[in-house]
């Protein structure tokens, strides 16, 4: 029995789930992390490296990677691309003036070999700030229809409220486990 072998039966017993959090600076990102793991979002700063949670979900472990955004910072997104089971991108919703960056973004990261098969979970967060782009209008200009290499799913949500943020993790890691976890 080979290494890789071992350390998948490892994985498989712990259920666990290494989940990678991208998105363009200051879409919501460590918010939504710190919202789904219950802490006070009242003081967020912009993540200038990485934030790592572990926890519990519907009896998997999640190991949630949320990377910061910053233009300076993507090209070192590759370097957590390994062993991702899932991946979420945050859509800052009410950020019109970089949509198109949004879209090159994730176009770049469905190319890496490194990332196929990932479950792909959009956040379309700051639903909750007027004039921001329904989730229709975001699914459209980021062509999601046209992805054909990854499962995926789109959530208009807001970070601050909390609104549909367990129904995007509920989807996502359902969908993982329906790929990792079949024969169990």
């Amino acid at each position: 029995m080979g290494l890789l072998t071992i350390l998948k039966k490892n994985r498989q017993n712990e259920k666990e789930m290494r989940i990678l959090m991208l998105g363009l600076d200051n879409a919501g990102k460590t918010t939504i992390l710190k919202r789904i793991n219950g802490e006070s979002i009242d003081t967020i700063s912009p993540t200038l490296g990485f934030n790592i949670k572990t926890l519990d979900h519907d009896n998997y472990k999640l190991n949630i990677w949320d990377v910061g955004g910053q233009k300076s910072i993507r090209s070192y997104w590759r370097n957590y691309f390994e062993q991702t089971d899932g991946l979420v991108w945050v859509v800052d919703s009410a950020d019109r003036l970089r949509l198109n960056d949004c879209k090159r973004e994730l176009e770049q990261l469905l190319q890496e070999e490194r990332l196929a098969g990932a479950t792909l979970l959009v956040f379309a967060n700051k639903q909750d700030i007027a004039g921001a782009m329904t989730e229709e209008e975001i699914k459209d200009a980021l062509e999601l229809d046209a992805i054909k290499s990854h499962h995926w799913a789109i959530f208009a949500c807001s970070a601050v409220s909390g609104n549909n943020l367990l129904k995007g993790m509920d989807w996502i890691v359902n969908d993982i486990a329906s790929r990792i976890y079949m024969l169990d």
